[in-house]
């Protein structure tokens, strides 16, 4: 499944996001092959983030990463740089947001 997530950085933290989104731990990359996140990709405008994440089963994901000690070393650092995540309405949460078109999936 292809997932789309919304975060937003603090105030003056863009470059010290980026950078520590240079090269991820390799203990939370081996994270993700295991539970089954193969691909997260990140874009910016502005402060807002845009995530694009291609995962066997994002719920399943999520709840697996509730007690991964890497994931809970990365959120401890990179959060200091991130404000809030977003769900589809706007509110806090990482429910992915909806997806409205995909070409691939209209002409396919």
């Amino acid at each position: 499944m292809r997932i789309a997530l919304h975060s937003e950085i603090r105030d003056g933290a863009v470059d010290d996001y980026r950078t520590n989104h240079a090269r991820i731990p390799d203990a939370l990359a081996e994270t993700f092959a295991r539970i089954g996140i193969h691909d997260w990709t990140i874009w910016r405008s502005g402060h807002r983030l845009f995530h694009l994440v291609d995962c066997d089963d994002w719920d399943a994901a999520v709840a697996a990463l509730e007690d991964d000690p890497a994931d809970h070393a990365w959120q401890a650092d990179i959060g200091r740089f991130v404000e809030v995540f977003r769900d589809a309405d706007g509110g806090e949460g990482t429910a992915p947001l909806e997806q409205i078109w995909d070409l691939r999936a209209q002409v396919s």
